[in-house]
């Protein structure tokens, strides 16, 4: 497979942009631009974040608390500066629960390092959430190499208009899963 034709297959799924942080051993502050990022799971509370192998982030993340910090629509620089082209003034640090993060972004997500796993040329973090940081801020989007944001919200059908709402109860949580299929076969039934 083409590297090009797969990076731009992959560059088609829009997605949030995250820098990753954590102390170094010396006491410093290090950050990542990061783009792979997913939540995983709610109990326990995991989330992950991949990153390439040649990024200094995958040595201090080994066995080091992190924050994965979602910018906010107005940290294209702050996204630019942990990608390498660095910016003045620099981004803002602040303390948080469990290292640095940075201020002025849309959610942070501390996390205690859980598991780590080869992604190929990537490595794979899963962190535990210890706590969660949200403000209402718009998020900064990536898609198609461009940073993007959000345009205005659709009027259109709620989310609740599709049998994947959560009011439907597919995230739910519960124990059993219940096919899309036979809860139609119960309404029409009744």
């Amino acid at each position: 497979m083409n590297q090009r034709h797969l990076r731009n297959a992959f560059g088609r799924f829009a997605t949030g942009v995250t820098v990753v942080t954590c102390a170094t051993s010396d006491g410093g502050r290090h950050g990542a631009t990061v783009n792979a990022f997913t939540a995983v799971s709610l109990e326990p509370a995991l989330c992950q974040v991949t990153l390439t192998r040649r990024s200094k982030a995958c040595r201090y993340l080994k066995d080091t608390p992190f924050a994965v910090n979602i910018l906010a629509a107005d940290q294209t620089d702050t996204a630019w500066h942990f990608a390498g082209r660095p910016v003045e003034p620099e981004p803002q640090w602040s303390d948080g629960p469990l290292g640095p993060v940075l201020t002025g972004a849309a959610a942070t997500i501390s996390c205690r390092p859980w598991r780590t796993y080869d992604g190929g040329d990537h490595l794979i973090v899963i962190g535990e959430v210890v706590e969660a940081d949200i403000t209402d801020l718009e998020p900064l989007l990536f898609h198609a190499g461009t940073f993007r944001h959000l345009d205005r919200r659709d009027a259109g059908a709620h989310w609740g208009a599709c049998l994947d709402s959560p009011e439907s109860g597919w995230f739910t949580g519960a124990p059993a899963f219940t096919a899309m299929h036979a809860k139609h076969a119960t309404r029409h039934a009744s």
